[in-house]
């Protein structure tokens, strides 16, 4: 059973594992022959809206959602078994788990939907695809901050405990 103290790492192995879920049963259906021939019709993985789809949604959901807060919940882990100093802030370490995770999740929800918008257009009114991008990016930007915001509560967290390990008692 974990300890008292790094209870808080079991969201980042849990949020893990099911990103890394979401992400190979997506690799399954991406190669499913009508769904691969319909995401090469619009591009994937080239470019077009096939490409938000494959590969850039499913990387992220595997390499963002899978690994980096895999890392994250390692880091958290390390640091204090290492150093035998505490992290400077659990808060902090909460947060910035909650933060990613939240932004992964919309990033990919993202990426699907508009990538599955825009390749409908492209195939039944390609005139309406420049459209779509009125409201991608705005979309795009907000999912993105929000995962950026994790990251940066992470490295922050993660400096501040460095700090404090190097300081003079």
């Amino acid at each position: 059973m974990a300890q008292p103290e790094q209870r808080h790492i079991l969201k980042f192995l849990v949020g893990s594992a099911v990103f890394f879920f979401v992400g190979t049963v997506q690799g399954v259906l991406q190669v499913l022959p009508p769904i691969r021939a319909w995401l090469d019709s619009i591009g994937s993985p080239e470019a077009g809206p096939g490409h938000m789809i494959d590969p850039l949604a499913h990387a992220h959901i595997n390499v963002v959602g899978g690994v980096v807060i895999l890392a994250m919940g390692i880091s958290y882990y390390l640091f204090p078994t290492i150093t035998g100093k505490p992290l400077y802030s659990m808060r902090l370490a909460n947060h910035s788990f909650w933060w990613t995770a939240i932004g992964v999740c919309l990033f990919y929800i993202t990426l699907l939907i508009f990538g599955t918008w825009e390749g409908l257009l492209l195939l039944h009114d390609p005139a309406e695809v420049p459209k779509v991008h009125h409201y991608y990016s705005p979309v795009l930007s907000v999912a993105s901050t929000v995962m950026g915001l994790g990251f940066w509560m992470f490295v922050a967290n993660i400096l501040l405990t460095v700090r404090d390990i190097y300081r003079k008692p």
